[in-house]
């Protein structure tokens, strides 16, 4: 989990197949890069944008499968309503303004979490969003949003209970395969990569089913300070691990 002295991924001319297919990223640190400038928390979350966007731009242009980002937890709602009304108007915002880039680097979107609670007209931004890029083939971006992983896992068992007492389930049916279909994310690779920000050494209920086999890798810099070299740096560790998924390696 620790980091070693980075280099552009162009220059180390790492193989496609040692590069992450999926990587995830817990974006912590906000208020935190905020306070320590002296700055509200909410100019954290504004810059905190600006690292999502080189973030997104340079995975389309290493032609990483997926990107998936935690924007907003479910435990999230407990912050200030004025913060929590900013982080929406922030989110409404990039679906509008990005769009146009989105659909330019051949980027598809798409959203895992619940819908309650999340302004309508941020809903129909998303979801315009979504419509667009639907049939875009390059890297698909999900955006966890009003995210918990246990809602997911919770969700996911009711909803497999329900098509037990509808007759489309029965016991034996069930395994890892088949839990799997029920998740918000089914038909989506598991990440390869799990990045976190702020130094903070746990997952916070993130794709807790998912990241079983995943490498974690964790930069004390804050979200906002999250560079592109900080990016290289993550997929250069990640290619230098043996991956033995609880198997021996060849030595």
């Amino acid at each position: 989990m620790s980091e070693t002295s980075a280099k552009p991924v162009s220059e180390l001319d790492i193989p496609v197949d040692r590069r992450p297919r999926h990587i995830a990223v817990i974006m912590d640190g906000n208020g935190r890069w905020a306070q320590r400038k002296g700055l509200p928390r909410i100019e954290g979350h504004r810059q905190g944008v600006s690292s999502v966007r080189r973030t997104v731009e340079e995975c389309a242009r290493l032609h990483i499968d997926q990107l998936t980002l935690y924007c907003l937890s479910s435990e999230n709602w407990k912050r200030p309503q004025h913060e929590l009304d900013f982080l929406m108007h922030l989110l409404e915002q990039y679906m509008i303004e990005e769009r146009a880039l989105i659909m330019e680097q051949n980027i598809s979107v798409s959203v895992i979490g619940r819908r309650d609670g999340i302004p309508d007209n941020v809903l129909t931004e998303i979801d315009k969003t979504i419509e667009l890029s639907s049939t875009n083939t390059g890297t698909r971006l999900c955006l966890a949003i009003n995210y918990g992983g246990r809602r997911e896992m919770a969700d996911a068992v009711r909803r497999i209970v329900e098509d037990s007492v509808n007759g489309n389930v029965v016991p034996d049916d069930v395994n890892e395969e088949l839990i799997a279909k029920y998740l918000y994310t089914s038909g989506m690779p598991d990440p390869d990569l799990l990045v976190r920000t702020a130094g903070e050494m746990r997952v916070s209920n993130f794709l807790l089913w998912q990241i079983s086999y995943a490498e974690l890798w964790v930069t004390e810099k804050c979200w906002p300070a999250f560079q592109i070299d900080d990016l290289h740096q993550a997929i250069r560790d990640f290619a230098s691990r043996d991956r033995r998924f609880g198997g021996l390696n060849n030595t």
